[in-house]
């Protein structure tokens, strides 16, 4: 794919969540991490994918549109007449089931988009962004897997004179992110837990590269928001919190602008089941108010090291 055009799962306008200020924000396909508590799984694979939703099917014999489509046999799975799933070892991504569908059964996640497209959208709230401070974030997924589309992005958006925030793991090579460097104005991030083993066992990735790239970052002064998305027994005891808040002081000389803690909920549980992907945290359960009140200590002890915190309330995890 050129570095014109790419792969966007979600567009979203007025959104006051992910940088300062009303902003528009893309989502791009393709993540280098697999985080169990994810939320986004269909923003994973940086190929266009079908979602299957059976409830709303009707039936191969009123309708049989997908199976007439389908170039490959068996890819195409039906239970009691009803579309199920997909056989994605077989599956070629075609997408001709998803645009014969008549009854929204078959979702398509993602969509091909040129940089030009992308700023039409952007320039209808220019004058939002101007009033509130806003501007345009990329997210994902992870935008470091369709970098050279980014840099395009926000190569124009400079040229609008807009604001651009990039957020990213950073699980990337630094030549692969300092390409983009000089248009992006502010940076987020996750710091998902200190220990690379840990990290490793949850997400896929160790943390090597993060954290490597975070000093970097750090060191160029590029204005910074962290965050930590707070997950029950895995990342919220004292001992990750300690090394945590040293990291920042010690190894980023506490250049962050804020701390944001995202208590872990559960979301994006129908998209794992559309792609035919197991949820791995279908078995937490969570005390919601004593959840709570541990995460607003954990803030508490960061703000007492020194380190600007808040609760946050942003959804994608």
């Amino acid at each position: 794919m050129c570095k014109d055009t790419g792969i966007v799962f979600n567009v979203q306008r007025f959104t006051i969540h992910d940088g300062p200020g009303i902003r528009t924000e893309l989502f791009l396909k393709g993540c280098p991490l697999r985080c169990e508590w994810c939320s986004n799984p269909e923003s994973w694979l940086y190929h266009m994918q079908a979602g299957i939703y059976s409830s709303k099917c009707i039936s191969q014999e009123k309708c049989n549109a997908c199976k007439n489509v389908c170039p490959v046999d068996g890819a195409l799975c039906f239970e009691d007449g009803k579309l199920v799933k997909i056989n994605r070892d077989i599956c070629t991504n075609c997408m001709k089931c998803y645009q014969a569908c008549p009854s929204d059964a078959i979702k398509a996640w993602g969509k091909e988009m040129t940089v030009d497209e992308c700023m039409e959208i952007i320039l209808k709230d220019r004058g939002y962004y101007e009033k509130s401070g806003g501007g345009v974030t990329v997210s994902g997924g992870d935008p470091v897997i369709q970098m050279d589309f980014v840099v395009e992005l926000f190569r124009r958006c400079k040229e609008e004179k807009i604001q651009t925030c990039l957020e990213s793991t950073f699980y990337a090579e630094w030549s692969t992110i300092e390409k983009v460097l000089p248009y992006t104005d502010i940076i987020i991030s996750d710091i998902k837990h200190m220990d690379t083993n840990v990290h490793k066992k949850h997400t896929g990735r160790d943390n090597y590269l993060i954290l490597e790239n975070l000093k970097k970052l750090a060191d160029l002064n590029k204005e910074i928001i962290l965050r930590i998305p707070v997950i029950p027994g895995i990342n919220d005891g004292k001992d990750n919190l300690e090394k945590t808040a040293d990291f920042i002081l010690n190894e980023m000389d506490g250049k962050v602008r804020t701390l944001q803690l995202l208590s872990f909920m559960r979301l994006g549980e129908e998209k794992y089941q559309s792609l035919g992907i197991p949820y791995k945290m279908e078995n937490i359960v969570v005390d919601r108010k004593a959840f709570t009140e541990k995460v607003k200590k954990m803030a508490e002890y960061f703000n007492g090291r020194g380190i600007h915190c808040q609760v946050g309330t942003k959804e994608k995890q």
